[in-house]
């Protein structure tokens, strides 16, 4: 019985200590990743109502451009309008949320990082829309048009009537254009990763096989099955792969430098006393 309150008071320092250190129990971290999700959940919601709302200016936009205003879009179902609609505004409700996801991804790895790590981990969120952005415009501008006139001059040798549904145009179009501009995150996710003390330099070079593979595999699957476009879909994400391991390594460094002052620091403090 007289062991009872040392066995509670332990498990309450043990808790103590545990929120001291960042490290929250597992409930607590499930319960912070249902806050998050929630906050992700509201801002798309609200994105989607902006979305709709700029759907049209949108859409008006893209039929002006090549490839969409040399051919003849057709609908084949009563939902497409709606479905062309809800595409463009989720796309819309995706780059207004993208800093507010980030955001929340910081947030919800706030706890198990230093003062420090917070600091520099919280300075690339707002960067997240930036890649992006980036992303989407080299897939519309690069690898859409490609994809679309490999296709189309396939249908041309095989003597196919050209009949395009908008559905099928745009959902061609989105099915490459987000995957790429998701990739394009990769240098803002490994620089936060290696901030976190989750990854390194070390173990990316390590791993720069696999990369590769995966690299080129995305560039075969997203592109038409031609060597050249496959080769320039393929090189700028394994270039985006070496722009983050050598990011990682500048975080790495600075962490290095920091710790060893640190270290410094702490002896002084131990000579002086």
């Amino acid at each position: 019985m007289g062991s009872e309150p040392n066995s509670k008071s332990e498990q309450k320092s043990r808790r103590e200590l545990l929120r001291e250190e960042g490290l929250m129990p597992l409930l607590e971290h499930l319960g912070e990743l249902r806050k998050r999700l929630i906050y992700v959940i509201i801002i798309l919601t609200l994105g989607l109502v902006v979305g709709l709302i700029f759907a049209e200016p949108a859409y008006n936009f893209l039929m002006s451009q090549k490839p969409a205003n040399t051919i003849s879009l057709h609908t084949f179902s009563l939902w497409d309008g709606i479905g062309m609609y809800m595409k463009f505004a989720f796309v819309i409700a995706l780059i207004l949320a993208m800093p507010v996801i980030a955001y929340q991804l910081w947030a919800f790895v706030k706890p198990a990082l230093r003062k420090n790590e917070q600091r520099s981990t919280l300075k690339y969120v707002p960067f997240a829309l930036f890649m992006f952005l980036l992303g989407l415009a080299f897939s519309y501008f690069v690898v859409f048009p490609l994809a679309f006139n490999f296709t189309r001059t396939v249908s041309q040798h095989l003597n196919l009537e050209e009949t395009y549904g908008i559905a099928q145009y745009f959902a061609f179009m989105f099915n490459l254009l987000i995957p790429i501009s998701l990739l394009f995150e990769l240098p803002l996710v490994i620089m936060f990763l290696t901030a976190a003390r989750i990854l390194n330099p070390m173990r990316l070079r390590k791993m720069r096989r696999l990369a590769y593979f995966i690299m080129v595999f995305i560039g075969v699957v997203i592109t038409p099955p031609d060597f050249i476009s496959d080769i320039l879909v393929a090189i700028p994400l394994i270039l985006l792969y070496e722009i983050s391991v050598f990011l990682s390594g500048t975080v790495y460094k600075k962490q290095l430098a920091a710790d060893a002052k640190w270290e410094a620091d702490y002896e002084d403090q131990l000579m002086n006393t």
